[in-house]
């Protein structure tokens, strides 16, 4: 499993306490780390596949603000795929109207047989980056279908759909960022939760500070947000995950297989 984190406000904000706080958690998720900051409508990602309290490179960017409207951070502990830069998120790809789209996920796709055709279009080998892929398939479809750019709300119905969908039988918490919308879904208890306050809107595996305020993000649920406000919210679907002994023994050998591989390496 992985940790993930978002902040959307309004205006630019400096948000290093809270990112050094996130990426404490590393020991726990030693696979890699992931950092994106949307500047002047361009991402600003950084990654790498080692642990993030051992990164120089992280170091080195959290000495200085980091400042943004829209700032999207990972932890990885991998449960599908190497341990590789390729495979560390954010992922992101541009639709066939160059918009730009970003990804990150917390959880793992046991059973959803239509993404095993981007296994070899993808740069990695994680699930994660293949449900990018095909959630740009999906938007170039809708909008050659129209003939047209989408909507913020057709893209945002369009997504609830999809997450609708891939949501049964796997865990599903996802951050999704379009250049307009950003987009949250959980679908595991006690797996995300939220702070909205005067800075803006904070979201994360785990409370970064003890303010009570922090909450649990509904379950079952697409959010919309735009600049530190739900602008849309789906209807609540029934695919709730609850982590089974078959998934946990799944993850647990992948795990295992990682370490046998570190130790002959």
């Amino acid at each position: 499993m992985c940790e993930i984190f978002c902040f959307n406000s309004n205006t630019p904000k400096q948000v290093n306490e809270c990112l050094q706080c996130f990426y404490n958690h590393s020991e726990k998720h030693p696979h890699g780390w992931g950092l994106a900051n949307m500047q002047s409508n361009e991402f600003v990602i950084d990654k790498e596949p080692v642990k993030a309290t051992c990164s120089q490179h992280l170091k080195n960017i959290l000495s200085n603000p980091v400042v943004g409207k829209n700032v999207f951070a990972h932890i990885r502990l991998a449960t599908v795929g190497e341990i590789i830069s390729p495979n560390c998120h954010p992922f992101t790809e541009a639709d066939d109207n160059n918009r730009s789209w970003m990804l990150i996920h917390n959880g793992t796709i046991f059973d959803y047989p239509k993404l095993d055709e981007y296994t070899d279009k993808e740069n990695g080998d994680t699930d994660s980056e293949r449900i990018l892929l095909y959630i740009i398939d999906k938007i170039n479809e809708f909008e050659k279908s129209k003939g047209a750019l989408s909507t913020i709300k057709e893209r945002f119905n369009l997504l609830n759909e999809i997450v609708k969908d891939l949501s049964k039988n796997n865990k599903l918490n996802l951050m999704i960022y379009d250049g307009d919308l950003t987009y949250i879904h959980s679908n595991m208890r006690n797996s995300l939760y939220y702070l909205k306050n005067e800075e803006g809107f904070l979201v994360a595996t785990t409370p970064l500070s003890d303010d009570e305020n922090w909450k649990p993000v509904e379950l079952n649920k697409l959010f919309g947000l735009i600049d530190g406000n739900i602008i849309f919210e789906s209807e609540e679907h029934e695919n709730e995950y609850v982590l089974t002994e078959e998934h946990e023994k799944a993850m647990n050998d992948f795990l295992k297989s990682l370490n046998r591989d570190e130790n002959n390496g």
